[in-house]
């Protein structure tokens, strides 16, 4: 019998400037495994997410994944636009870490109560990848957020977060500082990607980075890793 998927999220879904993790999620099934829906916006916050639902629930998964809070994380940098942002996405509050739990949890709340989906939070991937600097910092601050959501909401919690650290500290990649990433920047990878013939893994690596392409938008390890922990903690498990 084929699982219907749907994946929730932000660019890191939607998959126009990352390598695509739900592609990589159904080559790891067998063919006719699982069907996968994916709704993904790019610049999404937690709460934008919350206000996108209806196209979830009115034709409910067996199996809803979520992975937001990477920009609610990266707002809380110095050197973010925060109020560019507000403006553009529409945000009625200044983001903080408080109402990101708020709106994840309204999120979760909603799908629980108005479809029967198993439901697996996933924690961020990191920020950069220099683990004692601020980025990573927030995104493991925030990964604990979800965590505490999904405990109290008791749906499952899926460990992308530690997962990407423990490969962080086995490759031991080269020190390379934190960039926010900028729209001039986004469209530099995508000329990059478009033009030039480059994947993004080949930019990944000229720029010396292991899992991500910017910092933020997943390469082929990063995105590997992503599918590996949703097969493992869903899709395995309700096999």
């Amino acid at each position: 019998m084929t699982t219907r998927v749907a994946c929730l999220g932000d660019s890191l879904t939607r998959a126009q400037f990352s390598v695509d993790y739900l592609d990589l999620l159904e080559r790891r099934r067998p063919p006719g495994d699982v069907r996968l829906a994916r709704f993904g916006a790019n610049g999404d916050f937690a709460y934008n997410l919350l206000q996108r639902l209806d196209a979830v629930v009115t034709n409910p998964p067996d199996v809803i994944t979520v992975l937001i809070g990477t920009n609610d994380a990266r707002a809380s940098l110095a050197g973010y636009p925060v109020e560019q942002v507000m403006k553009r996405k529409q945000l009625p509050v200044h983001p903080s870490a408080g109402w990101f739990q708020e709106c994840l949890g309204a999120v979760v709340a909603r799908l629980r109560t108005e479809t029967d989906a198993t439901i697996g939070l996933l924690s961020l991937p990191v920020l950069g990848q220099q683990l004692d600097a601020a980025a990573a910092q927030a995104s493991q601050a925030y990964s604990r957020m979800i965590a505490e959501v999904a405990a109290t909401n008791k749906v499952v919690y899926l460990p992308l977060h530690e997962r990407q650290i423990e490969e962080l500290r086995q490759a031991d990649p080269p020190p390379t500082s934190y960039r926010e990433v900028t729209p001039a920047a986004v469209i530099g990878v995508l000329l990059q990607h478009a033009v030039l013939r480059r994947s993004l893994d080949t930019i990944s690596r000229r720029r010396g980075l292991l899992l991500t392409t910017d910092h933020i938008h997943q390469n082929s390890r990063g995105a590997t890793l992503i599918a590996e922990v949703i097969d493992a903690g869903l899709l395995t498990q309700s096999a």
